[in-house]
């Protein structure tokens, strides 16, 4: 059946059995505990990795999505200041489920990047506790404001973003991974 598929309609069938591979398997984590941990050898390649199925999947965004997520985490692990960086992974009994990173913007302005939680572990506090650790981070390091860039469509994580105390500051049309979106900043003052 799917020799007769494009590669992209392969991937993304592959993707969205990913998916509910991840959701049937991660059913029993309600209720655990969620443990965030710094980053680790082979987590980059996960959060590349899962970001572009999970993306490709739930948004139809194309390989350029990958790209980019690939592009920002190279352009951070190369120039790293753990004092004023840091990339985390939220696990469940020692199964990645979700990921976010506070990158530099500049002296004063620290910005939340590559924000994601598997769908299996979804509405049990994995993305409130990440982006809650992002903010006290954020508050040690010295910054004055974090921002943040997403997409009007993220809906979910633009709730959990309002709910922190981000304020969106403002949004523009643009086509970038295979659509027409509307880009949106965040920023919170710290």
């Amino acid at each position: 059946m799917l020799s007769s598929m494009t590669q992209d309609n392969q991937n993304r069938i592959v993707a969205a059995m990913t998916t509910i591979r991840s959701i049937l398997e991660n059913s029993s984590t309600e209720g655990k505990l969620v443990v965030l941990r710094p980053h680790c050898p082979s987590d980059i390649g996960w959060i590349i990795e899962r970001h572009g199925a999970l993306y490709n999947c739930e948004y139809d965004f194309d390989v350029t999505f990958e790209g980019l997520v690939a592009e920002i985490l190279s352009k951070l692990i190369k120039s790293f200041d753990c004092k004023m960086e840091r990339i985390w992974i939220a696990e469940i009994d020692g199964r990645r489920v979700g990921s976010i990173v506070l990158a530099k913007a500049t002296r004063s302005t620290g910005q939340l990047r590559l924000f994601l939680v598997e769908p299996g572990a979804r509405g049990q506090g994995v993305g409130k506790a990440l982006i809650q650790e992002c903010i006290k981070f954020a508050r040690t390091a010295g910054y004055k404001f974090i921002i943040l860039w997403t997409q009007s469509i993220l809906t979910t994580a633009a709730h959990l973003y309002k709910e922190a105390g981000f304020r969106l500051i403002s949004e523009e049309k643009h086509r970038c991974f295979g659509h027409d979106l509307v880009a949106q900043i965040y920023r919170m003052k710290l």
